[in-house]
């Protein structure tokens, strides 16, 4: 009922020669009392959103669904954003949050089912392999200068987002919009770094100075200190490490994303390892076929180095860790540093800023009284397996995704919203409630140079080249939802004493490539990933590929070299400069 007397009340606007749904007094409204403060003055403002206006009449009164993870960015979007781009374009936007994996499944069963469940989602950049190869999503590039040009906003500018190099496709084609951005950093309570008495008994004990750790065995001989020999501060019982390990699909991602390259599993190259990813998965360059992921198919998820990282993960989680971390998962592991009693992480994503800067009224114990943090991030320290010129940590893009299950018009409605909530007029103000940056302008805007100091070196990273060092998940995973889902159940299997890491990781790597063998099979037979589905090396010898340059890497001797540490001033001094 409610549909028809939109239409009518439509029809009765149509034929007095008025707009239907544009209305500029709501966008000058939204302009002045919230999308403040913006990289474009309130006129420029007002002249974006009038496009908005215009091109939105023909889905006036329209009613759409989208889907993204539960985070601060895409809360203030479900929850504000689509209030403001309902009166302003007249379409109405149902944005729900879901947990990632659901997320993931839903895009997989639309897929699978070419059953239209949602109009568009928040869709990680990690799928750009699946995406590109399975062409079951818009490509963005052809439907921007074909069909979409006039649903496309002419000041849309890609050039200004940050990662929209993770959501082209090999073909050169972009197939998602980035929409939130972030990494996984090392955050430590640099408070506590600062003290002249914690600093003296580190020097005592390990021989060098505490300070924000380059490689993996500082960190762990910084977790073992603060969980073993400093014990209390203030009263509070203390713990040199936080992570999580509950038996759930992020437990797979904490992997993943990139934790194996950050011991050194991958090879060198960006965005991602060539020819092995940091999923120890084989492509060799120039190709778009996967060659395997076991190390006798010349893969390194269950090479020396893949091993270390997931034993490391273990024992520091057992050892350094407070008592019940090991059934956190992803969204309860990280916000739990507000507690206070956590002196470093090693795997820290920076979406969980918005968070950590909230007041002690709130219950946030590593701020000061003025609010100012006492803790800091810093790059990700890196294994001994790790040379330079790989990556060393994980950036997330998620980004909006149309799959060409969802008919044209209901698509395009929901670009219009994905433009709308990445536009200049909203995303600086979007980025002060979230600080999940996508665009070069906002993080550059002015009020986030007057914010910088609370933010713990968050806007210094996302301004300084070191930032291209993280990376999503790239082109060598051919189909994410089928490999992902995979991981997690192994790496449970080690949490739980079920599986040694090494077995855990020889089953992992026969799984992927058992897989990918039937990808190879769907592919050659009936054209499914577009002659870039795998083509898997045949079975060798370990010791053949551990004897070859590159990835996968042989054992070393010592997995514990020195460690070394830097002055976190300095770092911040590489950022600024």
């Amino acid at each position: 009922m409610r549909k028809h007397l939109l239409c009518a009340t439509a029809s009765v606007a149509i034929l007095a020669g008025l707009p239907a749904w544009a209305d500029m007094a709501a966008a000058e409204r939204w302009i002045n009392d919230e999308f403040q403060p913006s990289v474009l003055n309130v006129d420029e403002q007002k002249a974006e959103m009038q496009w908005f206006i215009d091109a939105a009449a023909p889905y006036a009164g329209m009613e759409i669904n989208v889907l993204s993870e539960t985070i601060p960015t895409h809360v203030y979007e479900s929850e504000t954003l689509t209030k403001a781009f309902e009166e302003i374009t007249g379409i109405k936007v149902n944005h729900q949050l879901l947990g990632e994996g659901e997320v993931v499944q839903a895009v997989q069963t639309q897929m699978q089912t070419q059953r239209n469940l949602y109009d568009g989602y928040v869709n990680d950049s990690d799928l750009i392999g699946t995406h590109a190869r399975l062409q079951l999503a818009y490509n963005l590039s052809d439907q921007m200068a074909g069909d979409w040009a006039g649903t496309t906003n002419p000041g849309l500018d890609l050039d200004d987002f940050i990662g929209a190099s993770f959501t082209t496709g090999p073909d050169g084609k972009l197939y998602q919009l980035p929409d939130q951005q972030f990494a996984n950093l090392y955050w430590f309570r640099k408070d506590w770094f600062d003290r002249e008495d914690l600093q003296a008994q580190f020097k005592d004990i390990y021989g060098y100075d505490l300070g924000v750790p380059v490689n993996w065995s500082a960190y762990e001989d910084i977790a073992e200190f603060f969980s073993v020999h400093v014990g209390e501060i203030d009263g509070t019982t203390v713990y040199g490490h936080m992570d999580y390990g509950k038996r759930a699909p992020d437990l797979g991602w904490r992997m993943t994303d990139a934790w194996l390259s950050m011991a050194g599993a991958g090879d060198v190259g960006e965005p991602n390892g060539i020819p092995v990813d940091e999923w120890g998965i084989r492509m060799e360059a120039g190709s778009c076929n996967p060659s395997g992921a076991s190390v006798t198919r010349g893969g390194a998820a269950n090479g020396p180095a893949a091993v270390y990282a997931i034993r490391k993960w273990d024992e520091w989680l057992r050892q350094y860790a407070p008592p019940g971390a090991a059934s956190y998962d992803f969204y309860q592991s990280l916000p739990a540093l507000s507690q206070g009693n956590v002196a470093q992480q090693i795997f820290w994503y920076t979406a969980f800023t918005a968070d950590m800067v909230k007041g002690q009224a709130e219950g946030n114990n590593t701020v000061d009284a003025d609010g100012n943090p006492l803790w800091r991030m810093a790059p990700s320290p890196h294994g001994p397996y790790w040379t330079e010129g790989q990556k060393v940590g994980y950036q997330d893009a998620g980004s909006w995704t149309f799959l060409n299950s969802t008919p044209s018009d209901r698509a395009q409605a929901a670009w219009l919203y994905a433009q709308f909530v990445t536009s200049k007029t909203v995303d600086t103000r979007k980025s002060h409630v979230g600080l999940t940056f996508i665009r070069n302008s906002t993080v550059n805007h002015q009020s986030f140079t007057d914010r910088a100091p609370k933010l713990g070196g968050l806007v210094e990273f996302y301004r300084s080249p070191d930032r291209v060092a993280w990376s999503p998940t790239g082109i060598n995973v051919p189909d994410y939802p089928k490999l992902a889902q995979i991981w997690w159940q192994q790496i449970g299997d080690v949490n739980s004493g079920a599986f040694t890491p090494q077995q855990a990781m020889d089953r992992l790597a026969e799984e992927m490539d058992i897989t990918m063998a039937r990808m190879q099979a769907a592919d050659e037979a009936a054209n499914v990933y577009g002659g870039c589905g795998p083509r898997l090396n045949e079975e060798r010898d370990a010791d053949y590929w551990l004897g070859q340059p590159g990835a996968p890497k042989a054992k070393l001797d010592n997995e514990k070299p020195q460690g070394e540490t830097v002055k976190y001033e300095d770092i911040v001094s590489r950022w600024n400069n």
